[in-house]
């Protein structure tokens, strides 16, 4: 069975009907997955970076099939990003955790200000609290874990340990550092602690978020130590292999319903020529787990993998057109370190979505943008939009220095390239008043299209006609749109932008254009 065969397999009322499922299970930019069950029920939180609002937050009864609910940290009095957050900044890493009766978040803020923050919430969907600040807790990818006396356990990136009381965020004693990983290990990161049997678990990432992201685990008879490491450690990695899934790492463990194990972890999929470039930013998968001697073993991470052994419970798919005809924007847009009332309204124009600028372009860290995660390898994006004496328009985004956009103002369309330190109008287009339909074609290359050079996608961005014919002004090569070309931690985003004046949007469409997840 091919990927997309699989992509295009559905469940019936028993169950899988191929028996298999596509990976990733939450594609796009969505890294540093931590997952919790309650019930039948099983939750799961990202990291955001300079994204507000913060932590997207998904559901699912099938371990399988996400569907955001909401995000954690949706309020400017929960997350505050300045505008001199860089790209790459901003929210780290969270942990999601249920604990007597309620849901409980832990996450890092690195902008300035920020810091170790602590969140809770009777429904995952939210209101979520005001935080906790933690100042006591140092470093990045703070765990939560509770023992049997009630004791609150905080272990974060080095690998070190505090107790804390989770009400004020003080210190309840000094620091002390941890098992972190194999001698030499390159940044041991990305803890979680776990009771499971006589043993506490503490499973940590190493090696680097890159080729060289790795799982390995200890375990204690205290969740203080000491620890003694896995014989076969590190018991994930993909490094050195010519496997489509890399970088794989940062996993978080959680027991099903009927007893099975299972582990969520980040990883990416490089596509074209050699060294690979990942443009989508790393991605959530899910691998199956088994235990062996009181140790974890952890199944594959492959596109095509076996599926658990209960019903599937699929969810909606998203509609693929946004009309903005609703009270608020669905949790999927996302914008860039704030999202100020008085720059976007959805009454102003009602059915329509308009945004007004305050920075001039792309390149200002508080430009006015509403964009959304690209999921797919191949995708069509298409907004209608009327500048109405504005200027804006439609932008593929990495961060400040790589992302290229189609705009419409003045009285023509230009599309503009940022790569790095150099800035380009690479085409432009006159065009009559009023609004113009806007469109970028991503175009993943076939599997049996390689050269050591082949790009890992083409952006194609246009003017769509009324009848759906798209005229190009523009094609462009994605690796400068990728994590190996910009650096950093993020992926890409596509969405709408005003550069100058009020510009008005009348729908947003994204859709797989059919040609996604294949297997390279």
């Amino acid at each position: 069975m091919t990927p997309a065969q699989a992509r295009t397999a559905t469940a019936n009322a028993d169950g899988w009907t191929d028996g298999t499922f596509t990976n990733p299970v939450v594609p796009g930019f969505h890294p540093d997955p931590s997952v919790c069950r309650v019930g039948d029920d099983y939750y799961l939180a990202c990291s955001s970076f300079e994204c507000f609002p913060g932590v997207p937050l998904f559901h699912s009864r099938d371990l399988v099939h996400w569907e955001q609910i909401g995000n954690v940290l949706d309020r400017p009095g929960q997350l505050v990003l300045p505008a001199t957050t860089a790209s790459s900044g901003g929210v780290y890493a969270p942990t999601l955790r249920h604990h007597d009766g309620r849901f409980w978040l832990i996450v890092t803020n690195v902008a300035d200000g920020g810091g170790n923050l602590l969140v809770t919430a009777e429904d995952p969907a939210g209101p979520w609290s005001d935080p906790v600040r933690l100042p006591d807790v140092a470093g990045i990818d703070p765990d939560l874990a509770w023992d049997d006396e009630g004791n609150c356990w905080c272990t974060y990136a080095g690998i070190e340990q505090v107790r804390i009381d989770p009400y004020t965020g003080r210190a309840l004693g000094p620091p002390r550092r941890l098992w972190s990983g194999p001698p030499g290990a390159q940044a041991p990161e990305a803890p979680h602690l776990y009771r499971i049997g006589e043993h506490w678990y503490l499973l940590i990432a190493e090696g680097g978020t890159e080729r060289g992201h790795a799982v390995s685990i200890a375990r204690a008879s205290a969740p203080d130590g000491p620890y003694e490491p896995c014989p076969d450690n590190p018991i994930l990695t993909h490094r050195g292999t010519n496997r489509p899934i890399q970088n794989t790492g940062h996993g978080d463990l959680v027991e099903a319903a009927d007893g099975s194990w299972w582990m969520v972890l980040l990883g990416v999929r490089p596509q074209g020529g050699t060294p690979g470039w990942h443009v989508l930013g790393r991605e959530t998968f899910l691998a199956p787990v088994t235990w062996v001697n009181g140790w974890p073993v952890v199944g594959g991470v492959t596109p095509v993998t076996t599926a658990p052994p209960w019903p599937a419970r699929p969810v909606p798919a998203p509609p693929a057109r946004d009309d903005f005809d609703a009270g608020s924007l669905h949790p999927r847009w996302v914008s860039l370190r704030s999202r100020p009332a008085e720059v976007w309204s959805l009454t102003e124009r009602p059915g329509w979505l308009t945004l007004r600028a305050r920075g001039a372009s792309l390149d200002e860290r508080d430009v006015t943008f509403v964009g959304r995660r690209q999921q797919h390898l191949s995708c069509r994006a298409r907004t209608l939009v009327d500048p109405a004496g504005g200027r804006g328009g439609l932008a593929v985004r990495l961060d400040e220095r790589h992302h290229h956009e189609i705009e419409v103002g003045d009285g023509e369309v230009r599309v503009v390239a940022r790569i790095g330190s150099v800035l380009s109008t690479v085409a432009t287009r006159p065009v009559p008043a009023g609004p113009v339909r806007l469109r970028v074609d991503v175009h993943a290359p076939s599997p049996g299209d390689w050269h050591p050079g082949k790009e890992p996608d083409t952006l194609r961005f246009g003017v769509e006609r009324a009848d759906g014919t798209l005229d190009v002004l523009a094609e462009l090569d994605g690796r400068h749109l990728s994590t190996e070309v910009a650096g950093g931690f993020t992926g890409r985003v596509i969405g709408m932008y005003a550069a100058a004046g009020s510009v008005h949007f009348d729908w947003f469409d994204y859709a797989d254009s059919g040609e996604s997840n294949r297997a390279p």
